[in-house]
């Protein structure tokens, strides 16, 4: 048969380290790889379903997971990523039509990210039922890359570093005010006034369930007036800030509204301000979104390179302050997500159903392998219009992390 042929030729090519043992659908078995860990075995229902993965691997393997048809027997779905990526650098264009794939792709990807289109997007993900999240995020529901600032830390020291780091980049100064585009559950706006001092927050999202427990979790802390959380798309925002932070959202903006985005964070931020920008990229060339990610998880995103961004920057008159590239702090964060998640499967299947457990199941472990084996990184970008508004060194990194650390023992104890 066509698809195995394919599908030997390809996994024969692929895995060289690890062991992946493949049931087609007519009850062949196959093996690949050295006969070492990780050991995995997979079984394929219906000959469509071998025919589909060859003609589009990167969109159907997910869909395949998750509808049932193609079964893991042995190991797990992160595992069955490894043996295909780990000695491929992620490359998995051995399989036909993947040009043709690209190229419909990248047409996609240029398709311009409205306010409408935005929020529906968004709600797509984030909108999803408030209690999933609890599963498996740390305490402050934290949905970005964590800082492992030492190998031992868990997530919630990790993304208690994350918002240290950042506020310490933002030069963060009592007094000052704050946007926090894409706002999240409203924790890193909670962190800049509590604990950074500063004068007022303002955090804009698109998601509607963020915005209501946002305002909740401000209430709570006694700072409604200080720490505001508008639903906004970040075009519409009127004002003038001190900082400008910006953290897992941006890979949302899409490729043909970066310039808006860059033009606005300028007229937002005053002249003697600092903006922050976290975001996913890539480290090699650009490239398109995995399709599987785009339909099911994160419509509308694009991770991009450093060479897709700094054109926008440039053209819009800011200055590049500061670059830091995260490289395996998400892996590490991922793990931690998807070894929470599954041992909440049973809570999450309570709320969902089976094919939402493997659809998410997959999306935790297809995105920590891009950070294990694969080029995508968070890129922390500094930015400011004045080249006098940074220190000379990063010297003040380390020292405001420091007094940061201090400062949480005590704030946060008082608001706890």
């Amino acid at each position: 048969m066509l698809s195995e042929r394919l599908l030997k030729t390809a996994l024969t090519r692929a895995v060289k380290h690890g062991t992946l043992s493949m049931t087609t659908a007519g009850g062949e078995t196959f093996t690949f790889g050295d006969g070492t860990e990780p050991k995995v075995a997979i079984r394929f229902t219906d000959p469509a379903a071998q025919l589909a993965l060859c003609l589009h691997p990167e969109l159907k393997l997910g869909e395949l997971f998750m509808d049932g048809r193609l079964i893991i027997e042995s190991g797990t779905i992160f595992d069955l990523l490894q043996v295909l990526l780990q000695d491929t650098h992620g490359e998995l264009d051995e399989l036909p039509l993947h040009r043709l794939r690209k190229i419909r792709t990248w047409m996609q990807l240029r398709s311009e990210n409205d306010a409408a289109s935005s929020k529906r997007n968004v709600a797509h993900h984030y909108d999803l039922d408030g209690r999933l999240y609890n599963l498996f995020l740390d305490s402050d529901k934290q949905y970005s890359c964590a800082y492992f600032d030492h190998p031992d830390a868990t997530l919630e020291e990790a993304q208690m570093a994350k918002k240290r780091h950042i506020a310490a980049k933002l030069l963060l100064d009592p007094g000052q005010s704050v946007l926090d585009i894409g706002s999240g559950w409203g924790g890193l706006g909670l962190y800049m006034a509590q604990v950074g001092g500063a004068g007022s927050v303002k955090g804009v999202t698109l998601s509607e369930e963020q915005l209501e427990v946002s305002r909740k979790r401000a209430a709570t802390a006694g700072l409604p007036e200080r720490v505001r959380f508008e639903l906004e798309d970040y075009r519409s925002t009127r004002g003038s800030f001190d900082r400008i932070v910006s953290v897992g959202m941006f890979e949302h903006v899409g490729v043909p509204s970066y310039d808006t985005y860059f033009q606005t964070a300028h007229r937002l931020l005053k002249n003697d301000g600092v903006m922050l920008l976290h975001t996913i990229g890539r480290t090699g060339t650009p490239y398109p979104t995995n399709p599987w990610i785009s339909r099911y998880i994160f419509p509308g995103g694009h991770l991009p390179t450093l060479s897709e961004v700094m054109p926008a920057i440039e053209k819009a008159g800011l200055i590049v302050t500061d670059v830091e590239i995260l490289r395996l702090h998400y892996a590490f964060t991922l793990q931690k997500w998807r070894e929470r998640f599954m041992a909440q499967r049973e809570e999450v299947l309570r709320l969902y159903d089976e094919r939402f457990c493997r659809m998410w199941e997959c999306y935790l472990a297809m995105s920590e392998s891009a950070f294990r084996f694969q080029d995508a990184v968070v890129f922390q970008i500094q930015l400011a219009k004045r080249n006098d508004t940074v220190p000379l060194t990063r010297d003040y990194i380390a020292e405001r992390e420091a007094a940061l650390k201090i400062a949480e023992t005590t704030e946060l104890k008082k608001s706890a």
